[in-house]
C-alpha cells in the first residue's frame, strides 16, 4: 500500500527533539490508543487531535482503521473515538456494518454513534450505518437497554430504533417496550438514588443482594461512607468483589479520594494482580515525570498522565519477574539531564514515591531526554536486562542532533516505549516497539509478542 510508505521528512516532537514520519497506519495507532476525543493535552488542543485523526482515516487502509477502532474498544476501553474513526469511515463510504455492530458494546453507544455522526450536523444516514446500528439492538437485553437509555441524551434509543427500522428478531416484545417508553427501571444505585431512596438503606441492600460490582464499588466509597454505613461493612463486601477486571489506575482514583481505605484498596489491587502471568528476566522500568505528564488524562477525570503511569508502573512491578526501575525528567539543580534508581517499592508505595518530593526535587519538571536517561543507567546499572520499557509521552527534548533520541542506547535486545499520550509526532526512531495507551493491555501485548518473536 502506498499510504504504508514511511515519509523521510524529518518532523519534531513539542519538546524540539527531531524525529522521523512513520506510516500513516503507525501514525494513527500513535494518536488513536490514548486519545480522549475532543479532549485539550499539554501541547494540543482537542480540536488539532480530531483533525489529524480525520485527515489519517482518510489516508489510512480501511480495513486498518476497522481493526484499530474494535482494538480501541475491546483492548483499551475507549469509548468515543473507536465510533468517531467508524463515522469517519461512513463519511468516506467505506464503513462495514458488521464493524460498527461490533464496536458498540454498550447500549447507549447506538445512540451516541449518531450523536457523533451528527456533530456538525444532520446529514443522510448510510444504509450500512443503519444496518450496523439496527444489528447492535440486538445485543442487548431489557436490563442494559433501560440502564443506558438516558432522558438527557441528545438522541434516544428509542429514536434510533424508529430511525434504523431496527428488525425485532424474536424479541418483539422487548422493542415493544422501548418504543412504548415502558422498559423495567433496573435496580442500580444510579436509577435508585435518582429517585430519591436513601443512599445508606439502598447501599446497604445492593451489598446484602451482591448487586454491586467492583467499579461502582470504588466510585462510591466516598457516598457509602458519608451515608453512615459501617467500615466493616465495606470491607467484608470489599473481599467479596471479582477485581479481575479493574485496573491500577481505579485503585489510585479511589485512594486519592478516600485514603483511609488505602490497605483495603491496595490489597484488592494486589489480587487483581496475582493472577497475571509473570513477564520472566529482568526489566528496566524508566518512568518519564517531565512536565507535560503532569496533564490530566480528561478533563472529566481526576487523573493525570503521570498517575496513568504510575498505575502502570505499578502493574509491571508486579507482572514482572525482576525490576530496576529509574525515574527522569529534564534536568536537576546543575542544569544536567537527570535520572535516578527508585527504591524496590510495590503498590501505592512506589506509585507515591515516583512523584514525592525526594524525586521531584532531584529530578526538576523538565521534559525527557532519552538518550542521556539511558546513558545514565548504563553507568548507574551494570547489570543486564531482558527487556526495557520506558513509561512516557514521548514528547523528548533532545534538540541537540548528537543527543537525538535515535541515538540511545539499547540496553537489551527487547525495548519498548509504552507512550501514554497521543501527540503527532513520538520519539520512536524505529529501534523500539512503541505501543501505546494506558490500559493493561499494553502490557499484556508485550508478553504476546515476546512468545512469538
Amino acid at each position: 500500500m502506498k499510504t504504508n510508505i514511511k515519509d523521510k521528512t524529518p518532523e519534531f516532537t513539542h519538546g524540539g527533539a527531531k524525529v522521523s514520519r512513520s506510516s500513516v497506519e503507525a501514525q494513527l495507532v500513535h494518536s488513536v490508543l490514548a486519545n480522549m476525543l475532543w479532549e485539550d493535552e499539554f501541547y494540543e488542543d482537542g480540536v488539532a487531535n480530531t483533525v489529524r485523526l480525520q485527515e489519517l482515516v482518510k489516508r489510512a487502509d480501511p480495513s486498518a482503521v476497522q481493526n484499530l477502532a474494535l482494538r480501541a474498544r475491546e483492548d483499551f476501553k475507549l469509548r468515543h473515538t473507536p465510533l468517531f474513526l467508524l463515522r469517519e469511515l461512513a463519511r468516506n463510504g467505506t464503513l462495514k456494518a458488521n464493524v460498527l455492530t461490533d464496536t458498540i458494546q454498550r447500549a447507549d453507544e447506538i445512540a451516541e454513534f449518531l450523536a457523533i455522526y451528527w456533530k456538525d450536523g444532520k446529514t443522510p444516514i448510510s444504509n450500512q450505518v443503519k444496518k450496523g446500528l439496527a444489528n447492535a439492538f440486538g445485543k442487548f437485553n431489557e436490563y442494559q437497554l433501560a440502564k443506558w437509555d438516558k432522558n438527557s441524551a441528545a438522541v434516544s434509543l428509542r429514536d434510533v430504533m424508529f430511525l434504523v427500522h431496527a428488525n425485532p428478531k424474536g424479541k418483539d416484545e422487548l422493542f415493544k417496550k422501548l418504543a412504548n417508553k415502558g422498559l423495567k427501571t433496573p435496580d442500580t444505585w444510579e436509577t435508585n438514588l435518582s429517585a430519591g431512596a436513601n443512599k445508606k438503606e439502598t447501599f446497604t441492600r445492593l451489598m446484602a443482594e451482591n448487586k454491586l460490582g467492583a467499579l461502582a464499588f470504588l466510585r462510591n466509597l466516598r457516598n457509602m461512607t458519608e451515608a453512615g454505613i459501617p467500615e466493616s461493612e465495606i470491607r467484608e463486601y470489599a473481599k467479596t468483589l471479582d477485581v479481575s477486571k479493574v485496573l491500577p489506575f481505579r485503585y489510585i482514583a479511589a485512594w486519592r479520594i478516600i485514603p483511609q481505605f488505602s490497605d483495603m484498596l491496595e490489597d484488592m489491587m494486589m489480587r487483581s494482580l496475582g493472577v497475571v502471568e509473570k513477564l520472566p528476566g529482568r526489566t528496566l522500568l524508566v518512568v518519564d515525570i517531565s512536565g507535560s505528564m503532569n496533564g490530566m488524562i480528561s478533563a472529566k477525570s481526576e487523573l493525570s498522565r503521570i498517575d496513568a503511569a504510575k498505575a502502570l508502573t505499578i502493574l509491571a512491578r508486579e507482572v514482572c519477574e525482576d525490576v530496576v526501575i529509574y525515574a527522569t525528567a529534564g534536568n536537576d539543580s546543575k542544569g544536567t539531564h537527570a535520572t535516578m534508581r527508585i527504591p524496590p517499592l510495590h503498590g501505592f508505595a512506589l506509585g507515591e514515591y515516583l512523584t514525592s518530593g525526594a524525586v521531584r526535587t532531584k529530578l526538576g519538571g523538565g521534559g525527557i531526554f532519552l538518550t542521556q536517561c539511558i546513558k545514565f543507567i548504563e553507568q548507574d546499572y551494570k547489570g543486564k536486562f531482558d527487556r526495557v520499557i520506558v513509561f512516557t509521552d514521548e514528547q523528548d527534548c533532545s534538540a541537540r542532533s548528537e543527543d537525538n533520541p535515535s541515538k540511545a542506547p539499547l540496553l537489551s535486545e527487547k525495548n519498548y516505549i509504552l507512550n501514554v499520550g497521543s501527540y503527532r509526532n513520538g520519539i520512536n526512531s524505529g529501534k523500539w516497539e512503541t505501543i501505546t495507551g494506558f490500559s493493561e493491555a499494553t502490557l499484556d501485548f508485550i508478553r504476546e509478542y515476546e512468545k512469538v518473536c
